[in-house]
């Protein structure tokens, strides 16, 4: 059965590049983007492991554990990291789960049939510190994924769950948000002392409140 938005996501225990890690545990109060590669020594998996290292720095601004996962053992895995290092000119600096056994792959349902009957797909997992999903994303074995745009949906995340406001499309860090309509027009100017724009009674803008 796939995993929902509000789930809580399945807790594991699994040998990484960088030891052995209870998932929650290892969480902690982070938010966490676990992410799948269909398998090591792949072109587009070199180029997306190498650019999570190079953003690392980014993740831990907004609190993120990054951590990723493929059906590949853990030789496989340290031998592949030169080669990223390479091409990326950088030093990996996140872990990469062994999942030889496929636990973690089921239990993400990250491997789809009809795409590959062994590879993972590229499916992403953005994890609150409460440990429930927040937004799920697959993508086909042959499309890299956009990592500034991941950062972009962390960003709409806390903003959402730190305020009482939503994104609108393209939205990005510094845009105006939206007031949710659960509040009113006469409540949102009282929370929101930077002023309410009304374009629709169903559609208020406000300054983004954590700036």
């Amino acid at each position: 059965m796939s995993l929902r938005l509000g789930d809580i996501a399945p807790d594991f225990t699994a040998d990484t590049t960088q030891g052995k890690i209870s998932f929650h545990e290892w969480l902690g109060d982070s938010y966490g983007m676990l992410f799948s590669h269909p398998a090591d020594f792949t072109p587009v998996c070199t180029t997306e492991l190498g650019k999570t290292a190079l953003l690392k720095g980014e993740f831990e601004k907004k609190n993120v554990k990054v951590l990723a996962v493929s059906v590949d053992g853990l030789d496989s895995h340290n031998k592949w990291i030169p080669d990223i290092e390479e091409v990326s000119n950088v030093k990996m600096n996140f872990p990469i789960i062994a999942d030889e056994n496929r636990q973690v792959a089921e239990l993400y349902d990250m491997i789809h049939p009809n795409a590959s009957a062994k590879a993972t797909v590229r499916s992403v997992f953005i994890i609150g510190p409460d440990k429930k999903i927040k937004l799920t994303l697959t993508y086909p074995a042959s499309t890299g994924r956009n990592f500034t745009e991941l950062l972009r949906v962390i960003d709409s995340l806390q903003l959402t769950d730190n305020h009482s406001v939503a994104t609108p499309a393209d939205w990005k860090d510094g845009d105006d948000a939206i007031v949710v309509p659960s509040i009113s027009t006469e409540d949102a100017i009282k929370k929101f002392p930077k002023g309410v724009r009304e374009v629709k009674p169903y559609l208020r803008y406000t300054p983004q409140p954590n700036k």
